[in-house]
């Protein structure tokens, strides 16, 4: 129960990785804020999570609508008054193109909208908040993606997050809030596919240890859950 009685919010909880963490994160006493584009689209971890002891609120947004994603964050700080541990796990993947110069705008902006800007307004929401109370664990989910240009709106997004997170970390020094951003591997979800190397249920508990690490623990690091699948919490 190493987490008990924090609050955390998971973006894009209602399957896949978001789920498994967000079942992760409540084995470990945290209370869980699950998030989806619609709110029946959480029912399905919102009832897993029956089995835990812990509080569970949903919300929901479509994070490429600035309007929905503000309504979202307001919800939650009324609510809550601020988050703990946020993981910014939604995201969309950019259409697979055959040439690797068919990438369209809407490509581009639809992907950075969900994957960039809207995990910026998330860390800016919550982060202060987290600096003030001296405790914060903010965790990017990135990707290890390489020489797929096909998918270049979706690797460069990721590239993205993963420069922003180190960033952001500068300013976190001598606080009590680390951010870190984290690689849950090539997995078998809706968007990884039948060929990936890994099962969803594989990213625990290295998923777990970015919100886990002490306040002096990394900060603006990339991390593998797949590599830290023999950690212990």
């Amino acid at each position: 129960m190493k987490l008990k009685g924090k609050t955390a919010l998971v973006t894009g909880s209602s399957r896949g990785v978001g789920q498994q963490i967000s079942l992760g994160l409540a084995s470990l006493g945290a209370n869980i804020i699950l998030h989806g584009r619609k709110m029946e689209n959480t029912t399905r971890t919102f009832a897993l999570l029956k089995d835990y002891h812990v509080e569970v609120h949903r919300v929901e947004g479509d994070l490429s609508d600035n309007d929905q994603l503000s309504k979202l964050v307001k919800e939650i700080l009324d609510t809550f008054g601020g988050i703990d541990i946020l993981y910014n796990n939604a995201a969309i993947m950019s259409p697979y193109r055959n040439t690797i110069w068919g990438h369209t705008r809407e490509d581009w902006e639809s992907t950075f909208q969900v994957n960039v800007f809207a995990m910026y307004y998330l860390c800016s929401a919550f982060i202060p908040g987290m600096i003030e109370r001296g405790y914060g664990r903010v965790i990017n989910l990135t990707s290890g993606i390489k020489d797929q240009p096909e998918l270049a709106p979706y690797s460069v997004s990721k590239a993205a997050v993963n420069k922003l997170t180190e960033d952001i970390s500068v300013k976190l020094e001598n606080t009590g809030v680390r951010i870190n951003s984290l690689d849950p591997g090539w997995l078998k979800t809706d968007m990884g596919g039948k060929d990936a190397w890994y099962e969803v249920e594989d990213t625990l508990p290295g998923a777990l240890v970015p919100a886990t690490i002490n306040d002096d623990g990394p900060n603006g690091q990339f991390l593998s859950a797949i590599e830290l699948k023999n950690a212990e919490l």
